[in-house]
C-alpha cells in the first residue's frame, strides 16, 4: 500500500511514477476526501473538548444549586451531533482505504517506463544448444522417455494438469532436494506453510482485492474477508508469516524459503505454443523471502538474484537474466528481474524464476514493522521474493536442451544422486 501521506503531499509525482505502469490515476476525488476527512476530524474533536469542558462544569453548577437542564439537553446534541460526524468520518476513511489498496506499487526510479518490449536482458549464461540431428520438444520427450503422463493427468483434473511417473517424479523430487539443500546451506530457514490461506494473507501480499478472482476460493463464491483461498504461490504465505507484528533491528534481515505446489487459475492466458508443462494449473515451486531494513532491500534483491542465478547455472542450463519494466512488474512490486531459461522448440526464453523487491508496500498492507535500537519509532520493513526455482519450466529446460540423437537425455550431474541414475532412456 502507498503511502497516504505522500499523495496528499506530491499527488504530480505518485500520478507520474505509477504512468510507467500504464495506470491513470485521478487523485480528484482521493483529496476532496482527504480534505472532508480532516475537516470532519477537526469539527469532532472541537465538540468533544466543548462537551469535556462544560461535563467538567455540570458538577460545580449542580453544587451550587444552579439549573442545567439546557446543558445537559445541549450535551446531548453534542453527542448525537459527533456520533453523526463519526459515522460519517468512518464512510470517508473507508473510501479512502478502499482507493489506496486498490493502487499498485510505485516503480523504483531506475526502472524504466512502459510493458514487456522494454525489459532490458542484463547477461547470459552459456550458450544456446545446438544440435546435429533434429531436436524434439519437451512435450514428445517427456513422453518418449516415461516421464509425464498428461492424458491421465486430464482425465483426473481437466486441461492444465499433469501426473509426474516414474523417473519423471524422481527428477522433478531431485529438483526439489536440489534446490532445498541450497537454500538451507546458505542459512535460511526451511518453512512448510499451509496451502489455504485467508483473505488477509491475498491483501497483505498485494494481489486483494483486484485479483481476487485469479485464485481457486473456498466454501464460498463471494469475495469477502471471511474467504479462504488455495495459495497460488508460497509467497503469499511467508510474507504473512510476521503479520502485525513489531520486529527488533537486530532480527532483520529474516531470511525465509518454503516448498509447496502453486494452484493458478491462469485464465485467458494460454497461448498455442506454451504447451505441456509450460503453463497449468498447478505445479511445484520453492520460494524464497525476506524481511530486511529499508537501506537492505537493494543488497537483498541482489543476493535473491544471485542464488537464483546460481541454481540454474548449477544445473548447466543455458539460462537469461531480464530486469523488467514497470508495467511488466506485478503490481505489488517495485523492481524485478526475471531468469529466464532457454526452450529450444519454442525459440524462447521462459522465466524460472521472479526476483522482486516490494519495498515497504506489503509492509505497509500487513502492518509488518521493526523498531530500531535505542529508538520508539516503528518504521516498515522491506519484503522481498524470488522463486529459488519453479520446476514446470525447469524440467522441459532440462529434456530439451541435454537431449541426444538417440532420444536420451543426460541428467545434470547435480541431480544424479537423488535420481541414481546418468542417463534417461526412451521407454519400450
Amino acid at each position: 500500500m502507498l503511502d497516504i501521506n505522500e499523495i496528499r503531499n506530491d499527488p504530480e509525482r505518485i500520478k507520474k511514477a505509477l504512468a510507467k505502469k500504464l495506470v491513470d490515476v485521478d487523485f480528484t476525488e482521493f483529496l476532496e476526501w482527504d480534505q472532508k476527512r480532516r475537516a470532519l476530524i477537526t469539527e469532532s474533536e472541537a465538540l468533544k473538548a466543548k462537551k469535556n469542558k462544560v461535563s467538567s462544569e455540570i458538577p460545580v453548577l449542580k453544587k451550587e444549586g444552579r439549573d442545567v437542564s439546557g446543558l445537559l439537553g445541549e450535551m446531548k446534541e453534542i453527542s448525537e451531533k459527533v456520533k453523526d460526524l463519526e459515522e460519517d468520518l468512518r464512510k470517508v476513511e473507508q473510501d479512502i482505504y478502499n482507493f489506496v489498496a486498490g493502487l499498485p506499487n510505485l516503480p523504483a526510479e531506475d526502472v524504466v517506463a512502459g510493458d514487456k518490449e522494454n525489459n532490458q536482458v542484463v547477461r547470459t549464461f552459456g550458450k544456446k544448444p545446438e544440435f546435429s540431428f533434429a531436436p524434439k520438444n519437451h512435450v514428445d520427450l517427456v513422453n518418449s522417455l516415461g516421464l509425464i503422463d498428461y492424458e491421465r493427468g486430464v482425465k483426473l483434473g481437466g486441461n492444465g494438469f499433469w501426473l509426474y511417473t516414474g523417473d519423471g517424479a524422481l527428477l522433478e523430487w531431485a529438483l526439489l532436494n536440489y534446490f532445498i539443500q541450497e537454500h538451507v546451506r546458505d542459512g535460511y530457514m526451511f518453512i512448510l506453510p499451509p496451502h489455504i490461506l485467508n483473505y488477509q494473507c491475498g491483501f497483505t501480499a498485494g494481489q486483494f482485492p483486484k485479483f481476487a478472482e485469479d485464485v481457486f476460493r473456498l466454501e464460498t463464491s463471494e469475495v469477502s474477508e471471511r474467504m479462504q483461498f488455495i495459495l497460488p504461490t508460497a509467497e503469499t504465505a511467508l510474507v504473512n508469516m510476521h503479520r502485525d507484528e513489531i520486529l527488533k533491528e537486530d532480527e532483520l534481515p529474516k531470511k525465509y524459503f518454503a516448498y509447496t505446489p502453486c494452484y493458478r487459475k491462469e485464465a485467458g492466458s494460454y497461448r498455442a505454443e506454451e504447451r505441456g508443462m509450460v503453463r497449468g494449473h498447478q505445479f511445484n515451486k520453492v520460494e524464497m523471502f525476506q524481511y530486511t531494513l529499508p537501506e537492505e532491500s537493494e543488497k537483498a534483491l541482489e543476493e535473491l538474484v544471485g542464488k537464483a542465478e546460481r541454481l540454474v547455472a548449477g544445473l548447466g542450463l543455458h539460462y537469461r537474466v531480464s530486469k523488467l519494466a514497470a508495467a511488466d512488474c506485478s503490481a505489488s512490486m517495485g523492481k524485478t528481474y526475471d531468469i529466464e531459461v532457454w526452450i529450444p522448440s519454442m525459440n524462447d526464453y521462459k522465466e524460472v524464476s521472479s526476483c522482486s523487491n516490494a519495498y515497504d508496500y506489503q509492509a505497509r498492507r500487513g502492518n509488518i514493522r521493526f523498531k530500531r535500537a535505542g529508538s520508539k519509532k516503528t518504521e516498515f520493513v522491506h519484503t522481498l521474493n524470488a522463486s529459488g526455482l519453479a520446476t514446470s519450466r525447469i524440467l522441459p529446460a532440462i529434456v530439451e536442451q541435454f537431449q541426444q540423437e538417440d532420444g536420451s537425455v543426460i541428467v545434470p550431474e547435480v541431480l544424479r544422486k537423488w535420481l541414481g541414475k546418468d542417463v534417461l532412456v526412451p521407454v519400450k
